[in-house]
């Protein structure tokens, strides 16, 4: 499943409006169910972006690079697709 498609299915109106919601481009639509987000500016091949784009889209992506690692280590171990059937005291190393 999509993960954009998967967040309007499940979390889009759940999430508080003081929370701040870092995505890629992947989740564009986002403003329409989360105000206080944050997605990166896209370049045309007319419309370059400026400086002061270019430093927003860093701070960014910066910022959201932390999630998405863990993530990544979500899907590796499939955390969130199984149950998890190891010995508990390899869960927290699972997570890290």
């Amino acid at each position: 499943m999509h993960d954009f498609k998967m967040y309007k299915e499940r979390v889009g109106a759940s999430v508080l409006e003081g929370i701040k919601f870092l995505a890629d481009r992947v989740f564009q639509g986002v403003l329409a169910f989360h105000k206080n987000s944050e997605i990166p500016r896209k370049m045309s091949k007319y419309h370059p972006l400026s400086v002061t784009e270019k430093v927003e889209n860093r701070r960014i992506s910066q910022e959201r690079i932390f999630v998405e690692k863990v993530t990544l280590k979500f899907k590796v171990f499939k955390i969130l697709s199984n149950k998890y059937c190891n010995r508990r005291k390899r869960y927290a190393y699972a997570c890290h």
